[in-house]
């Protein structure tokens, strides 16, 4: 290992042993949450053992052919790969979210496989980006092959602290990472990210809670985003408001919930209320349509967002997995789910 990977891993070290996050020889939630649920784990065995056929869509996803190169660098746009991969492009800055393309979002290529039709990107497709922007370091967010695959076309990385000793590990160049701790923020080139808190876990191995995992906040001089990462509900959305007041769009986690796993991830009406806390004027449900990691149907989730933001100050904006979406022209709302057996 090179002099620099062993400082950048030491530095990381001290920095979570110093953190008010840490305690115990783990990352904390700031309130008790229950990481495997109310339920035992047996419980939880049970039920998947006996998951609804529906949890995966029979057909291939109708999908939107993405073309990079004839994307007007002028314009503010994001596209949604599905589950919580986005790619946003704001002020001529090209930022790329959790993005999750090998095909399945476990440590085995044979477990919890992408649906059909919703891999439609490759490394070699995607332009040079500013900033990869990584939320935790669960499979479903942290792509191991892609993000290694995808290394030379980033200029900086972004993530929560401890992600950061994985991609050296994989052979990221270390001058490229910075990690954050909540409520810490880097702004370079007219743009800022702000880590802040989110209630769920992390760990890509049998070890819990050795990296931290965070929303974080996107701002510039014409937009402001919320970009959720993973986490149940609870009063962060109220704290996070009050430092930020009022987001334009808010990407938050709309799927893959339980109860026996209710406070790591929001049931889909908590998602809109915590929404309406943040003072979002358009939320972009995420967490869903490309992975099935809970026991509820492929598209409760968006049914349940739309009709929980009936009546709400709130616009709910539904691309197809691909599809592009002009910030300031374009509001995609179309219920092309329905379509699909």
């Amino acid at each position: 290992m090179s002099d620099s990977r062993k400082k950048f891993l030491s530095l990381e070290k001290e920095r979570i042993k110093n953190s008010n996050n840490y305690r115990n020889g783990q990352f904390q939630n700031f309130e008790k949450t229950e990481v495997m649920g109310y339920g035992s784990f047996f419980k939880i065995l049970k039920a998947f053992a006996n998951k609804p056929k529906d949890t995966r869509p029979v057909q291939r996803l109708p999908t939107s052919q993405i073309d990079f190169k004839s994307l007007d660098e002028n314009k503010n746009a994001f596209i949604w790969f599905g589950h919580s991969s986005y790619f946003i492009q704001v002020n001529r800055i090209k930022i790329l979210v959790d993005p999750v393309f090998s095909g399945h979002a476990s440590p085995f290529p044979f477990m919890v496989k992408s649906f059909e039709g919703s891999d439609i990107l490759t490394a070699a497709e995607l332009p040079a980006i500013d900033y990869l922007l990584l939320t935790h370091d669960h499979y479903d967010h942290l792509d191991f092959t892609f993000v290694k695959n995808i290394g030379d076309k980033v200029t900086k990385i972004v993530c929560s602290l401890g992600v950061g000793k994985h991609l050296v590990q994989w052979g990221i160049d270390p001058a490229k990472i910075t990690e954050l701790d909540w409520w810490e923020q880097f702004a370079n080139g007219g743009v800022s990210f702000t880590a802040v808190p989110a209630r769920h876990f992390s760990g890509r191995g049998l070890r819990r809670m050795q990296s931290l995992w965070s929303a974080f906040v996107l701002q510039c001089d014409t937009h402001k985003f919320f970009l959720g990462g993973d986490s149940g509900y609870g009063t962060h959305f109220r704290k996070i408001a009050k430092e930020f007041n009022g987001f334009d769009f808010a990407f938050l986690e709309a799927g893959q919930y339980n109860e026996l796993w209710s406070t790591i991830h929001m049931m889909p009406e908590e998602t809109v209320q915590a929404a309406l806390e943040l003072g979002a004027k358009v939320l972009v449900p995420v967490h869903w349509g490309k992975f099935s990691l809970a026991l509820h149907s492929w598209k409760d989730p968006i049914e349940r967002v739309i009709k929980a933001a009936e009546n709400k100050p709130l616009r709910v904006c539904t691309p197809k997995i691909g599809e592009l979406v002009l910030m300031d022209e374009t509001f995609p709302e179309n219920n092309w789910w329905r379509s699909v057996v």
